[in-house]
């Protein structure tokens, strides 16, 4: 029990390291991604459902995480670690990398 609670301390830190926007950010990056020249998806619509469901733990305490939760933060942990190289994250000039990263709550041209 208490490695679970360790790895899912770990976890949650990991999560919070990669998703750098607010969840204000992020939900005005997903309406602003879904939308057309005349039409804005419904707020609870937008996005994909990966970046509604980071939404959602973004806006969850810790203890309040389901087990989809926290499957979900491992997948964004790792897809965000595999996209970024530190090296080059300041001067992040691919525009659909970047937008990528955002649907998942990273922006990599913020510090």
């Amino acid at each position: 029990m208490m490695s679970d609670a360790l790895e899912t301390e770990a976890l949650w830190d990991d999560f919070h390291r990669v998703v750098n926007m607010t969840s204000a950010e992020l939900a005005a990056w997903l309406r602003v991604s879904d939308a057309g020249e005349t039409t804005e998806p419904l707020p609870d619509q937008a996005g994909s459902e990966t970046g509604r469901h980071v939404l959602a733990i973004l806006q969850k305490r810790r203890t309040d995480l389901t087990g989809d939760d926290l499957r979900v933060m491992e997948e964004v942990v790792d897809a965000v670690t595999a996209q970024t190289d530190p090296e080059n994250e300041p001067a992040a000039e691919d525009t659909a990398r970047r937008h990528r990263l955002m649907t998942l709550g990273h922006d990599p041209l913020k510090a």
